[in-house]
């Protein structure tokens, strides 16, 4: 059973093959025996999860049907979930049990999906490698010995390994699509505004986005009709209506345009990586797609753009952990400062630091202009290079990541090296168009991905193409080795 996608569990309990508290019961207890060599979740939900499988498998006895009426999922532990720990992967919240749902748990659990649990992340959603979390690092399932990615790696890792079928992540810099590459999932970041960021706890509000990671772009296109849609309590949710994913699949690719911009092949990317997109191009082309060279030539100018625009945002953010209204607090404070001093330098690990006081020197008098301002600018650069490039292509791909996923602790000392491992990513997110990574072979045993990006709203499009692609390829079948 643990080997079924979202969209064969869906048929299995529409033709009542089995229920799904069978179902629910049997990723329960793999989780409990393979979760330990991972560590992908913080919580399980045992008793929530077969009551919502209960109460499932009561609808459907009832005549109602969907696509995620009694599919197991788990959340990214930054949605919020009424009365469960809801810990963002920092000591900070480790005791904070939120007093609502998010919208999109909100959304998901109306639909009947069944939550599992909540899983790990690099603390507050700051990091590529899912090593910040207070709760220790994840392990990816195709080598135990190396990172899955970040900051989403917990809900990846899961995926990956077989525990659940899908479960929702966040992307702010490529949190959704690297994780993806690395454990040789499909993940989709949505343009921003598509989903709602309400109950969802912010790192930097202008670039987050919460998203699918799965086994399939079919199994993406069902949980993203679940999680889209606008939310009055979301200011930056977009009014637009919210297309029939899965229907599209289907679509053929002939005539479609694909731009390749030429910034991609420089000499930071693997050659083996490289090689490997070469062949996505010539299956994509097999399928009817028509292939040009463009160009992005403010891509050089991203990395600095995004680490000065998300840790100034992140600084501003997470000036509400002050130890006074909710989350750890220090003992026996001295005064007023003390209290503020110590429950902030024990709550937050050294790479959240690290990034509020980049994001506060960023923004202090005398350098904002220099900094921030400058960053803002790049960004406009950045988004008209993709206006430019999508007036003459559909869509446009590349690598999803530079390298293969790294040995653990192998950049630690030295976070700019892993900072520079964005570099493909970070674009999607600085313009808020969508984006998706999706399996392309591997390289000494670890997945590499392929990205994709399109213009605002295009979300079917991009799940069109990989949808097509994997009828065609097998890359995203394979399991790893145990699991």
């Amino acid at each position: 059973m643990h080997q079924m996608t979202l969209a064969e569990i869906a048929r299995g309990l529409a033709d009542k093959k089995f229920s799904s508290e069978e179902l629910t019961k049997v990723l329960l207890a793999r989780i409990t025996q393979l979760d330990p060599q991972l560590n992908s979740f913080i919580s399980l939900t045992e008793e929530l999860a077969i009551e919502q499988a209960k109460a499932a498998d009561a609808r459907r006895a009832n005549g109602e049907s969907g696509a995620l009426l009694g599919a197991p999922i788990a959340h990214k532990d930054l949605f919020c979930t009424q009365g469960i720990r809801t810990s963002c992967g920092s000591k900070m919240l480790d005791n904070f049990k939120a007093p609502y749902d998010a919208t999109v748990v909100a959304k998901l659990a109306a639909a009947g999906a069944v939550t599992l649990g909540k899983t790990n992340m690099d603390e507050f959603a700051m990091g590529s490698a899912n090593e910040s979390s207070w709760y220790g690092a994840v392990k990816n399932p195709w080598n135990l010995q190396h990172v899955p990615g970040g900051s989403s790696g917990g809900s990846a890792a899961a995926v990956a390994a077989r525990l659940l079928p899908a479960a929702t992540a966040t992307d702010t810099g490529g949190s959704i699509r690297q994780p993806a590459a690395f454990t040789n999932l499909t993940g989709l970041k949505p343009t921003y505004g598509r989903v709602s960021r309400w109950g969802m706890i912010a790192y930097a509000s202008s670039l987050d986005q919460g998203g699918p990671l799965a086994r399939t772009a079919e199994d993406c296109a069902i949980l993203l009709q679940g999680m889209a849609g606008f939310d009055q309590n979301d200011s930056t949710s977009i009014d637009e209506p919210v297309p029939d994913y899965s229907a599209s699949l289907g679509d053929s690719l002939q005539g479609l345009r694909i731009g390749v911009p030429k910034e991609y092949f420089s000499a930071g990317l693997d050659p083996r990586i490289a090689e490997l997109i070469q062949n996505s191009i010539q299956q994509l082309q097999k399928l009817g797609a028509v292939i040009k060279e463009i160009s992005l030539p403010n891509m050089q100018h991203a990395i600095p753009a995004y680490y000065v625009i998300a840790p100034a945002e992140a600084s501003s953010n997470l000036s509400r952990f002050d130890g006074v209204r909710f989350g750890h607090r220090c003992e026996n404070p001295a005064n007023l400062i003390d209290l503020y001093k110590r429950s902030r330098g024990e709550g937050f690990g050294a790479e959240v630091q690290r990034r509020i006081m980049v994001g506060a020197y960023a923004l202090s008098a005398g350098y904002y202009d220099a900094y921030y301002l400058k960053a803002q600018k790049i960004r406009r650069l950045v988004k008209n290079d993709f206006m430019a490039a999508f007036n003459e292509v559909d869509i446009i791909l590349g690598p999803t990541t530079p390298n293969p996923a790294w040995k653990l602790g192998a950049k630690n000392s030295d976070p700019v090296a892993a900072y520079l491992e964005d570099v493909y990513t970070i674009t999607a997110n600085l313009a808020g168009l969508p984006g998706l990574s999706m399996p392309a072979g591997f390289v000494d045993g670890l997945p590499v991905g392929v990205q994709l990006l399109a213009p605002y709203f295009q979300e079917g499009r991009l799940l069109n193409v990989a949808h097509q692609y994997q009828l065609n390829t097998d890359w995203h079948t394979r399991t790893p080795t145990g699991f």
